[in-house]
């Protein structure tokens, strides 16, 4: 009996880390696919109308907010005479974390007037991305937009050629920096890293991320960071050009789908149809296990969802989640949930984005899979993603890499006419910034404000969409100051950006 038992509980296992859309019904008796939460506000959403006014709009580009980009130094930048050695960098998480660790590597070589070798990007546990840095950025075009303000090399000369990750990773070395606090200062890096440049002619840094203070940093090395964000991390030709392909379809489809058109616009005239025409919406619908299980929230799938995300809470966390103190109703109350693409559909209802919309899903991987996409497709017919623009052999060259395919989403995102992400992330503060930098619409859910709403289940349509209009009027690219210790990757203003 113990063997059986044994036998049999990698296969429970996997069955419980396993997307619950592709379970078992034997295994898993009491999932069934997630039905709606919100059936009254659905039906009505369904048979939503617009005005044109309203659509005008929801369309129109921001107006000018009186701020520009500007990362120049008000005096020129010069490079030092002579190095005081090799900065190196391992940088962990997803692609957009990755991204800021790049600006505060370059910032952190000015800071010691060392050399940065072009950082490492550590393999993805979750996603099992071995992507380099040259696989996702254009390196050339980062050197040469950097190279009177920062010497960057693609390798390390041959003296240095055991310093590797390999090295790294087998014992305590002289020459790694272990110990660098969170938001470091300017300071701590002369005090602690400075000297071992000077013994050794190399240091390397690990771990890297979010390793150096957002406040008190001179304002040139300030400024660096925006250089390097906005205007020197581009991506290779092949992303660029596979997004320029999404984007072109997205504005300029061959055709409809006469099936589709008869299904859900019979009722629209063809005027309104044309509204939007050309424009489409990125939706980044961040609804993963990963994140699903770190909320701690319910979402409707059972007691073996409930269990499933449990269980992988507790493994890959090991009880270091905090929301899992609270109730499901209190996690919602404070906005700690993220959206279901139900909820998400919802939310972009009731702004007043009409059937004929066209919606870009910038995702990796949704938790649930189809059957819990189906109600935002109900919502959004003409919803899109990578798989349904491009082609197999377009995809080709991206299909597996994580990075890639976030690579490929961020550009899109950054051509879209509007950007709005289902949760707050890393993704979600990346394009943020990026878009306020140049003065893009991007609508900012208020979770808060919606997680109460959806837990008030005698709500009406008009009230639902009362509520949802005037808590984000002030929410959809309005310029906003960075305060201390926030991000100047979230908050370009006014560290990147001049008042014109």
């Amino acid at each position: 009996m113990a063997t059986v038992v044994v036998l049999l509980l990698p296969i429970l296992f996997a069955y419980l880390f396993t997307p619950l859309s592709h379970a078992s019904p034997s295994i898993l008796s009491e999932w069934s696919a997630p039905k709606p939460r919100h059936s009254q506000l659905l039906r009505s959403a369904i048979q939503r109308q617009t005005s044109d006014k309203k659509q005008a709009e929801l369309w129109m580009p921001l107006a000018d907010q009186g701020w520009k980009p500007c990362v120049e130094h008000d005096t020129p930048s010069t490079l030092p005479e002579n190095s005081k050695g090799y900065i190196q960098v391992f940088l962990d998480g997803g692609l957009n974390q990755q991204r800021m660790g790049i600006c505060d590597a370059v910032a952190v070589a000015k800071i010691l007037n060392a050399t940065l070798v072009i950082p490492y990007l550590e393999v993805n546990p979750v996603w099992q991305d071995s992507s380099t840095f040259m696989d996702i950025f254009d390196v050339d075009h980062f050197i040469n937009v950097l190279k009177d303000e920062v010497s960057i090399v693609k390798e390390l000369p041959d003296e240095f050629f055991w310093s590797t990750r390999e090295y790294y990773a087998t014992a305590i070395r002289a020459t790694r920096i272990k110990t660098a606090p969170v938001h470091a200062s300017a300071n701590w890096y002369i005090d602690n890293v400075l000297p071992v440049l000077q013994s050794y002619g190399i240091a390397a840094i690990a771990p890297f991320s979010h390793r150096l203070a957002f406040d008190n940093v001179p304002k040139d090395v300030q400024r660096l960071r925006c250089k390097v964000n906005f205007q020197a991390l581009v991506f290779v030709p092949r992303i660029r050009e596979l997004g320029d392909a999404l984007v072109n379809r997205l504005r300029y489809p061959p055709g409809e789908n006469e099936a589709v058109r008869t299904k859900y616009f019979k009722d629209v005239s063809d005027a309104k149809r044309k509204q939007g025409s050309g424009k489409f919406v990125v939706l980044h619908l961040r609804f993963d296990k990963d994140m699903a299980a770190h909320s701690a929230c319910d979402f409707g799938g059972g007691k073996a969802e409930k269990l499933a995300l449990a269980k992988y809470r507790q493994v890959i966390w090991q009880g270091r989640v905090l929301n899992s103190q609270f109730t499901d109703e209190e996690l919602r109350n404070q906005g700690r949930c993220p959206l279901t693409p139900e909820e998400i559909g919802l939310l972009l209802a009731a702004l007043g984005f009409d059937n004929c919309t066209r919606l870009y899903l910038a995702s990796h991987k949704v938790y649930g899979g189809e059957a819990r996409i189906s109600t935002l497709r109900g919502l959004f017919p003409l919803m899109e993603n990578k798989k349904s623009l491009a082609s197999s052999e377009e995809r080709a060259g991206i299909k597996g890499k994580a990075s890639l395919l976030a690579a490929v989403d961020y550009y899109v995102s950054m051509h879209s006419d509007i950007f709005i992400s289902a949760s707050p992330g890393n993704m979600h503060n990346a394009m943020v910034g990026h878009r306020t930098y140049q003065n893009q619409k991007t609508i900012r859910p208020n979770m808060a404000l919606l997680g109460q709403l959806f837990l008030n289940k005698s709500l009406t349509w008009p009230e639902f969409q009362e509520s949802v209009v005037e808590g984000h009027q002030n929410r959809q690219g309005q310029t906003r100051l960075r305060k201390s210790e926030q991000s100047i990757y979230t908050y370009p203003a006014p560290d990147c950006m001049c008042n014109a």
